[in-house]
């Protein structure tokens, strides 16, 4: 089966971390030429049936690209013979030639979650989520496949509009990332001494400001004992906001703010912390969440869905808009040893549910069905 995936827009994170994975995992034996286009950042597994697409053609732009995949894709597609054009991004821009299907993903949640478009500034970027729930729903209305990775959202979707055929296939979890079993090394970028990490960009609806909050309601001697590590990109405005709140309420040197780290830096991260958090009510399916799970370390968790959807038994909930209610859980699992350690068994059991190469294997076999290549079993 001839597939091209049109990945141009993962320049960065889960969209990346999906690619690698459901690339490195292709199906033994079948029979797939596929053509990836994808940003130059993003590393191809050495396999004969991979191919990287190219073009001259100034795809970082969105709206140069958007003009490049509506014509010039095309002629790639007519021109190979495709069976299936995928494009995880969520947005379908190419009208598919005769003979070739269609499937997309869903996976930007804040075009539709009205408390996260509330947070962003007014300009560029709300048009931006205006324009991108139309078209997202443009394309999952007239693909011949839409892939959900929650179950969550895809009830959000099909309240609004009717998808032809839909599945529910969630992200894994990278091996390394299952450290709950093993020794891993203290890097020296850490601070000395105990910490409680939480790993997000910078938003709104990451409430970073409501954990600082919490985190500054402990009692005095507590907050000397632990580091509360903030880990994620500085770029939204909320940072400053946060970084100026910090040293008004928390003990002084208790609160750091760390800056985006490298991937692969964030499993001994996870590792050595006595405690993870996760405090973002707008997500699809949360990565950094699932990759905590794995650590062997108590995860705490907002109570928003999809979060319960994949952390279920295996978490320590609070309400993210509630400073009260996280410095609640974060007292609890810092200073009771046996819920502590219950949380974090609880957690590795719930990781076990997620694995990239279940994931890839379900996707492969839904895209080959597809393209025709398998008989249908549905």
């Amino acid at each position: 089966m001839k597939l091209v995936i049109n990945a141009m827009s993962a320049r960065l994170g889960g969209g990346q971390t999906y690619l690698k994975n459901l690339l490195a995992h292709l199906p033994a034996g079948a029979d797939l030429d596929i053509l990836v286009y994808a940003p130059a950042s993003l590393p191809l597994p050495q396999d004969s049936r991979i191919r990287r697409g190219s073009t001259r053609w100034p795809t970082t732009n969105p709206i140069l690209r958007s003009v490049w995949e509506r014509y010039l894709l095309r002629r790639v597609l007519v021109r190979e013979g495709a069976a299936v054009l995928f494009c995880p991004g969520g947005l379908i821009s190419t009208p598919a030639p005769a003979g070739c299907r269609t499937a997309t993903m869903f996976r930007n949640m804040t075009p539709f979650d009205a408390r996260a478009r509330a947070g962003i500034p007014f300009g560029l970027q709300r048009v931006r989520n205006w324009m991108l729930e139309r078209l997202m729903l443009k394309s999952m209305g007239g693909a011949n496949l839409t892939i959900f990775i929650s179950d969550y959202a895809r009830k959000v979707i099909e309240a609004r509009i009717r998808v032809p055929a839909a599945v529910t296939i969630p992200h894994g979890i990278a091996e390394a990332f299952r450290t709950h079993d093993r020794d891993v090394p203290r890097p020296p970028s850490l601070p000395a001494g105990k910490y409680v990490v939480y790993v997000s960009k910078f938003e709104s609806y990451k409430h970073q400001e409501e954990v600082v909050r919490g985190f500054g309601m402990l009692p005095r001697d507590l907050q000397s004992e632990v580091t509360l590590l903030l880990v994620g990109e500085t770029e939204h405005p909320s940072a400053k906001h946060v970084a100026a709140l910090k040293d008004r309420i928390c003990v002084p040197g208790s609160v750091r703010i760390l800056g985006a780290m490298p991937y692969a830096a964030l499993p001994a991260v996870y590792h050595h912390a006595e405690a993870v958090l996760f405090a973002s009510s707008c997500e699809n399916c949360p990565n950094i969440l699932l990759e905590a799970l794995a650590s062997g370390r108590p995860v705490l968790s907002s109570n928003v869905m999809p979060m319960p959807e994949f952390g279920g038994a295996g978490i320590a909930y609070f309400s993210p808009f509630d400073p009260v209610d996280v410095a609640r859980a974060l007292e609890r699992v810092l200073t009771d040893p046996q819920h502590a350690a219950e949380v974090a068994a609880a957690a590795v059991a719930e990781s076990r549910r997620f694995d990239w190469q279940d994931t890839a294997a379900r996707t492969w076999q839904t895209l080959l069905r597809l393209g025709g290549s398998v008989e249908d079993r549905a």
